[in-house]
Parts: structure tokens; C-alpha cells; sequence
């Protein structure tokens, strides 16, 4: 009978799922969620069926319960299922980026921090005045700004940078930014006219590649980031910031966004199916007021030697 009570059990696809995941880490209901992008009700249904049937067990930790496999004997039966089952790649990177998050304990405190700064005046405590004094602690570098629109941020890097080439796909925002890097005496910042998904700008010459709210309005994101990966020198770094994918759907037409923003296993996934390694991305910010927008960093790097 317990035979084909587990049978029955590892039938569903779900549960299985479940189980793999297990397998791998203790993980909490609210974590499988967020894994499985599954309603919390569902996943506690088959917890109970699986704790029922002496396949996983809980603990106790604060006010939350970990579950894991308990029964190892069908850790073969669950490699051999993970190759039928097509979600279960997707599953692993989620595993994994949520155990990114848990091990990033710094997170937090730093967006309380965020929340905080500049809520109360102190005098010459500026959000202008920390860039500025990060950007003299950068070293010289050859940043491409993709994406620039009339390059505020790249006139910031040019103040450090050894050279920065901004692309943007408007004439009229390159000769805007064209105009305002002759008028401030940055001879070290060009702009050029080109499309993200083929940038004119010679292969491997970057250090840095950055993307700063720009990706969302690419055709094709994921060929916008290959198309960077070329561009940079072994060892050099891609920067993404972007939104966090949202429902606000009138951005299409008041920002001309192509896409609603990306999760975090998106941009992930983008920037490994470019041979980026050094994966790693954070929640930077979040707004307050509707349409309560938040802001993903993602940040790799082109390996130093061809795989």
C-alpha cells in the first residue's frame, strides 16, 4: 500500500516539482511560492499530503516552518523525473536566486537605509554629493552608456572615465547630448546614432557595458545584452538597471516601453544565455506612490579566458 501511495504521489507533476526543490534546500511555503509562482493554499495541500506519506518533513524556525526531503531513497527516482519534467530548470534558477537573496542579508538593511536618507535634512548630505564622491573613487575606465537618451548619467562618468561612447537610437537626443558634452568641456564623451542590439562601437573595447533604464525599450532584450557581451574586453563588466516587471500598462504609451520591465530571473537568464558569469542582481529601489515601480541591479562579467 505505501508503494502505491507514493506512486500516487509522484504522479502529479507539482508535487514532484516540490519535491526536487527539497531535495536541493530547506525551503519555506512563502519561498515555494515565490519558486513556483504557486498560491500559498495549493502549496501547503501537498506539503501535508507529502509529510503525510513520510516524504518531507518541517521544522520550527521563528515563526516560519522549513521543509526538506526526508525520504532520501527517492533522490534517484527525482534525478530521473527532473529530466521529463520541463519546468525544472526554470524551478532551479528560481531556487537559486531566492537563496541568493537569503544569503545577501546586507539587502535589507540597505533598503531601510534607502528608505531613510534624505527623509530628514542634514546639512550637506546630498544624494549628489555621495555620486559624486563614488565616481571619484572609480577608476579610469571605457564605459559604453547603451541606451543613453541625451546622457546625463554618461556626462557623470565622463568626470572619471577614461572615455565613455553614448549610444542612442534618437538624432535629435545625440545631438542633445552632443551639444551639452562641447558645452562642459568633455572632450572624453562621444554619442553616437545606433541601435542597441548592434551598437557601433569596435569589439571587445569596453570595460563597461551599461544598461540604465534602457533595456525595456529594446526589440530584443536578449540580444541587446549578447551584443554587449561582445563589445566588452575578457574580463569586463556588463551593469543592467531596469524595472522590476510591473502591470502599469499605459508605460507603453507614455514612455514608449516595449516591455513592462523583467524579473529577476529574466535578466538573469539573459545575461547567462550571453556566457556572463558572476551573475548577481538586488532590488535597489522601490517607490512608494503608484504605480510603486521597483528597480533591479544586475551586474556580470565576461569570463577572462574563452570557455
Amino acid at each position: 500500500m505505501a508503494i502505491l501511495k507514493y506512486l500516487r504521489l509522484l504522479a502529479d507533476s507539482s508535487r514532484l516539482r516540490l519535491l526536487l526543490l527539497l531535495e536541493r534546500e530547506e525551503l519555506s511555503v512563502a519561498e515555494l511560492q515565490e519558486i513556483l509562482a504557486t498560491g500559498q493554499s495549493r502549496i501547503s495541500t501537498h506539503l501535508a499530503q507529502l509529510k503525510q506519506a513520510g516524504l518531507v518533513e518541517d521544522r520550527k524556525q521563528g515563526k516560519n516552518s522549513l521543509y526538506r526531503l526526508k525520504d532520501r531513497q527517492i533522490a534517484d527516482i527525482l534525478a530521473a523525473a527532473a529530466q521529463e519534467i520541463p519546468e525544472a530548470a526554470a524551478d532551479s534558477q528560481a531556487l537559486q536566486l531566492t537563496l541568493d537573496k537569503r544569503r545577501d542579508r546586507v539587502r535589507s538593511y540597505f533598503d531601510e537605509l534607502a528608505g531613510k536618507f534624505g527623509r530628514n535634512y542634514v546639512p550637506g548630505r546630498s544624494w549628489k554629493g555621495l555620486a559624486e564622491t563614488l565616481l571619484q573613487l572609480m577608476p579610469p575606465l571605457v564605459i559604453g552608456d547603451l541606451g543613453a537618451d541625451e546622457g546625463t548619467f554618461s556626462q557623470l562618468l565622463a568626470q572619471r572615465a577614461q572615455r565613455v561612447i553614448a549610444i542612442d537610437n534618437s538624432q535629435n537626443m545625440v545631438d542633445v547630448g552632443s551639444r551639452l558634452a562641447r558645452e562642459n568641456g568633455l572632450a572624453n564623451l562621444e554619442y553616437r546614432l545606433g541601435d542597441l542590439e548592434d551598437p557601433p562601437i569596435d569589439p571587445g573595447s569596453l570595460d563597461v557595458a551599461f544598461f540604465s533604464q534602457s533595456l525595456h525599450h529594446a526589440l530584443h532584450p536578449g540580444r541587446a545584452v549578447a551584443a554587449a557581451f561582445r563589445l566588452l574586453k575578457p574580463g569586463g563588466r556588463i551593469v543592467v538597471l531596469d524595472l522590476k516587471r510591473h502591470t502599469f500598462d499605459q508605460a507603453r504609451d507614455l514612455y514608449a516601453d516595449i516591455w513592462l520591465g523583467f524579473s529577476e530571473i529574466e535578466l538573469r537568464s539573459f545575461l547567462a544565455e550571453a556566457d556572463f558569469v558572476n551573475v548577481k542582481s538586488w532590488i535597489v529601489d522601490r517607490e512608494k506612490q503608484n504605480p510603486a515601480f521597483e528597480t533591479i541591479l544586475a551586474i556580470a562579467s565576461r569570463p577572462e579566458f574563452p570557455p
